[in-house]
């Protein structure tokens, strides 16, 4: 499977996404990362001391 970006025209894009899904393909909606969901990420990410690259 591969993943296409295109910008459709605002008065286009009903009868874009009416073929494309005709044609099988997958919309997904445009997903847009909150400020508090972009800090939960960065939260999760883990730190390393020299000592844990020298093992």
């Amino acid at each position: 499977m591969e993943t296409l970006i295109i910008k459709i025209p605002e008065k286009k894009s009903a009868l874009v996404k009416q073929i494309l899904k005709g044609l099988g393909v997958t919309i997904q909606p445009a997903g847009k990362t909150s400020p508090s969901g972009y800090k939960q990420k960065l939260a999760n990410v883990s730190v390393w001391t020299d000592g844990n690259l020298k093992d």
